[in-house]
């Protein structure tokens, strides 16, 4: 048993775009990378569910695991970026190598394996769509392709005027540098996301690549994947359902949404107020 699985929770630090601060996590016995709560709380389910076989198995007299209970995960509000810092983002952006990643983040709320895994052929430019099917995963062993995790993983979602543009600008970079290198016109399984050589970008590569270019460019200080985020925070603050938010993100559930997002609908209650008045300053005016 791990210590980390029976040791209480740090108060995580709170932190803001403009501002990059450490977070405490659970100490790990794996190496020198720490687990969060998070982490330790799915090893310890895991762990559970093994004993608890063994025990109905009569294998163990008792699953010991149920002694132990997992750290609290404290709620945090999820980094975002701002409207105005969005813009920023994508101005300072122009014409580097990541510009069409994070465009495509921003515009769809995919996630750092699904664009890393997307393919041309899921891509309807003229429709201005994308399907998504699979994601990229690091491994021990390697990268590896993988299906969604759920049947709502698998979508198909549009696309905004900026990201299309975008991605037909590094659609024709992609074929110049293609028939330079003697490759010849990308057939619809290539990715569009990729080495030199074609070959899967490292998830975790991406990130190091983007945190670099965070500070260097001074950018807000928020993790690759707080573009998700800051695209469902963009829906939900236009008044957007969150039944559609859910199915754009793809998550299992809108509950899912609503407790990953909750602070952020909490902030649309207002308009809710204003909404219904409006109804009822008309029916009593009847």
């Amino acid at each position: 048993m791990s210590p980390g699985l029976a040791s209480n929770p740090q108060q995580a630090a709170e932190s803001s775009p403009g501002r990059c601060q450490s977070r405490p996590h659970q100490p790990s016995l794996l190496g020198a990378r720490p687990l969060s709560a998070r982490t330790v709380g799915h090893a310890h389910r895991v762990l559970h569910r093994a004993l608890q076989r063994a025990v109905e198995n009569e294998t163990l007299s008792r699953n010991v695991a149920s002694v132990i209970r997992p750290p609290n995960v404290e709620a945090q509000e999820v980094e975002i970026l701002s409207a105005d810092e969005i813009r920023s983002v994508l101005a300072k952006l122009e014409g580097h190598a990541l510009h069409p990643i994070v465009a495509l983040a921003l515009a769809t709320g995919m996630r750092r394996g699904e664009l890393l895994a997307l393919r041309w052929e899921d891509l309807d430019l003229d429709g201005a769509k994308v399907r998504i099917e699979r994601s990229l995963e690091e491994t021990a062993a390697g990268l590896r392709f993988k299906a969604p995790k759920t049947k709502h993983g698998r979508r198909m979602i549009s696309l905004p005027t900026s990201a299309v543009e975008a991605l037909r600008i590094h659609r024709l970079k992609q074929l110049e540098l293609r028939i330079a290198l003697g490759q010849g016109k990308p057939e619809a399984d290539v990715l569009v996301f990729s080495t030199i050589e074609g070959a899967p970008l490292s998830p975790d590569n991406l990130s190091r690549d983007w945190r670099r270019v965070v500070a260097a460019m001074h950018m807000p200080c928020v993790k690759f994947h707080s573009l998700r985020h800051s695209h469902a925070s963009a829906l939900i603050a236009s008044g957007l359902d969150v039944l559609t938010v859910s199915r754009r993100l793809g998550h299992g559930s809108p509950v899912v949404t609503l407790n990953t997002y909750a602070h952020r609908f909490a902030k649309t209650d207002e308009k809710a107020a204003d909404a219904i008045e409006a109804a009822l300053r008309t029916t009593g005016e009847r």
